[in-house]
Formats: structure tokens, C-alpha cells, sequence
């Protein structure tokens, strides 16, 4: 009996991509005492400037338990205010003056990991794959 072929499974490439381009942003931001995670949450949280829960996890393609871990961190250290929501149902998050301070703080650093990134795979393939990893957000259901 002729075995199985085995294709490869493209989440654990997807997973394994994704956690070797997590280390090397983390090593990058190192100098702010932010994980790269925590500065994406910065990041879209300072375009934002005030989003309910809800709204920054569904731009930030997370799920809400996921999104109130990675908050925990970032309100202990006093980068992220959480205060009542517009309905009273709500929480609304923004952004301290100490978030904003060290979301600047990371911006060139994370400029250089864009371009440390596009220098070692390749500004086009860099491009591709922004482009491809944004069709699989919006090809497949959430």
C-alpha cells in the first residue's frame, strides 16, 4: 500500500512565520520594555485615540479575551486608560500620555525592523506578503 503524501499544513507555516518575524520585532523594540504585540496594541489604539474594547479587537483581528490579557500589561504600566464607555455598557480605552510617549518612543525602532525585515526577504516579497496575509484576514470568517 503506497503511503499518505503529506501536504503541508498551511496554518503551522502560517504559525511558525509568524512567531520567527514576532522574535526578531521583539528584539528590535527590546530598548522600550514593549513586546511587539503591546506595540501593535499602542499603535492601532493611538490611530483610534478612543475605541471600545470590542472596536480594537475587531481592528486588531483578536478576540476579546485575547485583547484584555494583552491590556493587562499595558494599563498596569499606566500606557492605557480604561474608563467608562459612551453607553455605560462599554469601556472606552485610550492612550496615556506615557503610552503615547512610548509608542513614540518604539516608532523608529519599529521603522528599523520594517527595514532590517525588507532587507533580508526582500522589499517586493515583504510587500506580497503584507498583501497575502491581509487576504486570508478578510477571505476567511472571524
Amino acid at each position: 500500500m503506497k503511503p499518505a503524501q503529506v501536504t503541508p499544513c498551511h496554518c503551522q507555516t502560517a504559525r511558525q512565520g509568524a512567531r520567527q518575524l514576532t522574535q526578531f520585532y521583539d528584539r528590535h523594540l527590546a530598548p522600550t520594555g514593549l513586546r511587539a504585540s503591546q506595540y501593535a496594541v499602542l499603535s492601532r489604539l493611538g490611530r483610534l485615540e478612543t475605541a471600545s474594547i470590542n472596536q480594537l479587537a475587531e481592528a486588531l483581528v483578536m478576540n476579546r479575551t485575547t485583547l484584555g490579557r494583552a491590556l493587562r500589561p499595558l494599563q498596569r504600566d499606566g500606557l492605557v486608560r480604561v474608563g467608562p464607555g459612551a453607553d455605560g455598557r462599554t469601556r472606552a480605552l485610550c492612550l496615556t500620555a506615557a503610552g503615547r510617549d512610548r509608542l513614540a518612543a518604539g516608532l523608529p525602532l519599529w521603522r528599523h525592523a520594517q527595514d532590517a525585515f525588507e532587507a533580508a526577504f526582500g522589499a517586493a516579497e515583504a510587500e506580497g506578503l503584507h498583501a497575502a496575509m491581509g487576504r486570508v484576514v478578510t477571505a476567511l470568517p472571524g
